[in-house]
Formats: C-alpha cells, structure tokens, sequence
C-alpha cells in the first residue's frame, strides 16, 4: 500500500473485534495502528463476557455437585477474586504486549475521523490508507419517569465488577445480560427479581426457548415480572422502588439495567467522511464497506451485537482491505446464554419445518442431573424441507450442542430431520411416504404432526457412525424399535460386539471415524441390495468425522 500514509490501516476502537482484526492486517503484513480510549479488549474483556461467565460458573458447579447428590457451597469471596484474576485486575498491560508484539501500534486516546483517512487522537493527526470503525455501543437507559435522576443505578459494567453481592437485585431487562446476572446474584446468595416487557425472557428468541428458559429461573428461585413494564423508578431510603401499573411494585438494594445497547456512532466524526451518523448503526455492505476506505465492525454496526460476530467482521475486511473480497454472510449465527440451563441458538428462529427431542428422553447417561426425567430442556432444528436452517435448544452445556447443528447445516443432504441426515432417494413405483425422524417429532408450520412411535422405518437401513455406546447407541436402538436394520460402527471391538448383540446389527465395523481413508472404505463397502437401494440411507453420526462425499446407493452422501 502507499508509503504516504502514517499506516496501511487504522483501527478506530480497541474492544474485542477491533484488536482483533487489526491483528488479522498485521499477519498479512500490513502496518496498523489500534486506538482505543480505555482498556484495549474492551467490554467483553473487563465488563461483560468473560467476567459474567467467571461469576457464573460457580454457582453452577456448585448446583451440579447437589444435584449429583453432594454438599457444597460458594465462597463469595473467593468467587470475585476469581473473577478479579479473570479480567487481569482490570489492566490491559498484557493486551499492550500482545499488541506489540505483532507490530500493532496502540494510539491511547479518543479518536474521531477527521475526512477520508484521517484519524485525530487526542488532537494528534494520524493518515492511513484505510480506516476500520469499531466504536462499539453503550447501554440505553429507558424513559421510565424518575429512573434518569435516580443514583447509584447500576448497568451491566458496575454488576459483573461488583464487590458485595446484592440483597436483593432488580433488574429491568429479560434479555441474556439481564438474565445472567440476575442468576449470578442469586445463586451467590442474593435474591433476584427481573422484569421483562414481554411475556418471557430472552424476546428475540423463539418464544419455546424463551419460555422454557423462565419456567427454570422461576425454579432456582427467581422472581419473573413479565408482561409488564415499570411505571416509575424512585429511591425510598437504602431501597429502590419500581412501581407499576396497578400498584404492585419491587424494591430491592440494587438496580440493574440491561435493556439493551445502542451503536456508537455520535462524535466520531462520521460527518467528515460523508456518512450520516444513524441511531441504527453504521450502515455497511456485505463486504462491511461503510465508504471510501471506510469499513465498520461490531456492534456499531447493529447488525449483531455479539463479540464472535464481531470478530467475524474483523477477519472479512481484513481480507478485503488485503484485496481478497469476502462478504459477510449471517444465516447460521449462534449465540448462548450462559444460564444454567443454558439457552442456546443457531440461523433462524423459526421455519415451516421443525422437530423437537425432550431431554427427558435422552438416556440417563447423557444427562447431567438426577432431575432430567423432570427436565423441560429440549433441542428444536428447523428447516425448510432441504436443509436445517436453524436450531435452538435448552439444557445442560447446550451451547456446544449448537456446534453440531452447524456441521449438519452444512451438509450436502436434501433434508435433515432431527439429528438424522437423509439423502432424499429417489422414488419408485410402490414406494411409501418417506419415515418420520427418530426420538423426535417433525411437524409442518401450518400442520402438526404427532411423533409416529409405531414401526416406520421397516426395511430401511440406518447406519450408525460412533453407535457403540451413548447416544449413538439409543439410536440404533429407537431405529430397531422402528423396524430398521441397523449397521454400526465405533472404535472399541469389545463394546462395539456388546452393542451389536444387543441391538441385533446387520453388519458390524471396527475403525475411527476421523479417519478419512477408513471412514471412505467403510461406506465403498456398505451393501446395496435392491431392498436397501430403493430406500432412504440414514446416517447418525456421533463422532467428529472429517467432510468428505462417499458414493452409496449410486448416488452420493456428504458426512460433515
């Protein structure tokens, strides 16, 4: 790029997306300079992610060890240590090696655009071929009358660093933030009351998650206001007074607001390089070009406010800034709420097509608790009759069940039913309506279905990648149930003898399946009598298999 410049690329905001796609520009040679006005890492660093969730998880360590049937206890103390440790005392002296030693210069300082290249720090003029606005966002307080005016008010930044936990914490807001720290506060010893103008937590998710998700705080002892809205805030004493409609009102020691946040875009300088500064964020293109060697990242751009998406952002205009064009691309983007249970989801909220699997029917050994028969947790994919287009569930670590809906999203399939890719086959004369999906119900938009439990997949041939044990191994077993012939898999000879005698498999085999080349052979070799060819091949996979096309049935089946 042209020596004239200060920099190749500025990066204007030093929070997560920013540092990191400066460090994506710099590995590809590129001189960069960071700014950042407070501690570089930004909100999810110091205020928000990392020490919501080191607050969390004692209290879910502790939940886990009673409901496997031991005595524990938090030490509060300990706990906000641990916390203290996790957000590096509140210091970014690490961040400013990890910055140098990748070359990036760090510009301390308020930064503001000052025309097309140019960065003013602190009054200081910086050029730069190209320019990367990642100013973030900052909390909205609602117009509740009274609430402006009232001190001492917390939002997300003075509860994740608290030094005491609260008596009793309000919180206005149902979204994650709110909802997490309503949790941390009661599972440290608080008691919690959260009000949410809609009729559950979590609104702009779909509504089943959302509910699912209130019925369990209410049972871990939260107190839910939901479908209301405050009508005044007031201090009465040491306490703080929401009131509402009606007369009811709460009162607490501390109030949390966690109503959202709003781009940053006032007094940057937005209008020196011809872009007009939107309440709604940055407005960008698929390639998160906002103008002239101007780019946008993260939540100023308000597309998704979320740190992964951000960084995401980072790594597609460094490419393009590098000259290799990558658009952005947003249909399978997965977020969590670290709630115990978790509440999680991927792509779309809702489709024509969905099916359901209960926890409470997953195995014991699966679970996590001696509670799961009672269990309300539960994983729904979507689709639209081709392909999973969506996914979101609630249980135990449900955020990582999220990673496997993504790898079946991606496969190659005609359609996916309920953990089960089916290679749409090819319809003969006399052929019946295609099988329902195994341990789910799928159902139409517009028409619900019952799950089938009768025998429905008689004559039909599922293969079970890892079916040795586990959940691999329940399917093979609804799979038998349902009348299939079932040919299985897995690693250990002795188990893999064990669970084939059990189930009654048509045909065993021995290998890894992350092995490629053994996992190629396998299916080269899979039979194909007619009775079989004529049917939908059904394929579990349990493992992490590495994607790769094998041909069956003279057609092909993508594993990913």
């Amino acid at each position: 790029m042209s020596s004239n410049s200060d920099y190749d690329v500025i990066v204007v905001g030093g929070g997560a997306p920013g540092e990191h796609c400066a460090a994506a520009l710099a590995a590809r040679g590129l001189r960069v300079a960071i700014v950042e006005r407070e501690l570089v890492g930004g909100e999810c660093s110091y205020w928000a992610c990392i020490p919501s969730k080191s607050l969390l998880r004692p209290g879910e360590a502790v939940q886990g060890a009673r409901d496997a049937g031991a005595t524990a206890q938090v030490d509060v103390q300990a706990a906000l240590a641990w916390r203290d440790f996790m957000v590096s005392n509140y210091s970014d002296a690490g961040q400013e090696r990890w910055l140098a030693g990748r070359g990036i210069d760090l510009l301390r300082g308020t930064g503001r655009l000052a025309g097309a290249g140019v960065v003013e720090v602190e009054g200081v003029r910086h050029t730069a071929e190209h320019v990367v606005v990642a100013t973030g966002s900052y909390p909205i307080v609602p117009p509740v009358p009274g609430l402006r005016e009232l001190e001492g008010v917390w939002g997300t930044r003075e509860a994740t660093s608290m030094k005491a936990v609260p008596r009793r914490l309000l919180v206005l807001g149902g979204g994650s933030a709110g909802v997490e720290i309503a949790q941390i506060v009661r599972r440290l010893g608080g008691e919690a009351a959260l009000v949410e103008g809609a009729d559950r937590v979590l609104p702009r998710e779909a509504a089943p998650l959302g509910g699912a998700l209130s019925e369990a705080l209410r049972r871990d002892g939260i107190e839910l206001v939901l479908g209301m809205h405050a009508a005044a805030a007031r201090r009465e004493g040491d306490e703080y007074v929401l009131q509402f409609d009606g007369g009811k009102e709460l009162r607490g020691d501390r109030l949390l607001v966690a109503t959202g946040r709003r781009p940053r875009v006032e007094g940057i300088g937005l209008e020196t390089v011809g872009v007009e500064a939107n309440p709604h964020g940055i407005r960008v293109d698929e390639h998160m070009r906002a103008g002239e060697r101007l780019w946008a990242i993260g939540d100023v751009t308000g597309i998704w406010p979320l740190t992964h998406v951000g960084e995401y952002e980072g790594d597609v205009v460094a490419a393009n800034i590098a000259g290799d064009a990558r658009p952005a691309n947003y249909e399978a983007v997965p977020r969590v709420t670290y709630t115990d249970p978790q509440a999680a989801a991927v792509g779309a909220i809702e489709a024509e097509y969905s099916a359901t699997a209960p926890v409470s029917e997953v195995p014991k050994t699966a679970t996590y608790t001696h509670a799961y028969a009672e269990s309300n947790g539960f994983l729904t994919l979507l689709s639209d009759g081709e392909r999973l287009t969506g996914a979101y569930a609630l249980g135990p670590e449900a955020g990582e069940w999220m990673q496997q809906t993504r790898r079946w999203r991606d496969c190659r399939s005609e359609l996916v039913q309920c953990g089960i890719a089916v290679r749409k086959r090819r319809r003969r004369p006399g052929d019946r309506a295609p099988a329902p999906p195994i341990g789910g119900t799928m159902t139409s938009a517009t028409t619900p279905v019952p799950a089938q439990r009768e025998p429905e997949l008689a004559g039909q041939t599922v293969v079970v990648i890892g079916g040795s044990a586990g959940i691999g191994l329940e399917t093979a077993r609804r799979a038998r149930a349902e009348g299939a012939d079932v040919i299985l898999t897995g690693r250990n000879p002795g188990r893999l003898k064990r669970a084939a005698l059990e189930v009654g498999a048509q045909r065993t085999a021995v290998f890894d399946a992350t092995d490629a080349a053994a996992l190629k052979s396998f299916f080269q070799d899979l039979p194909t009598p007619a009775d079989v060819a004529a049917l939908a091949v059904h394929i579990m996979s349990n493992t992490a298999l590495t994607g790769a096309t094998y041909d069956i049935d003279g057609g092909q089946q993508f594993v990913s």
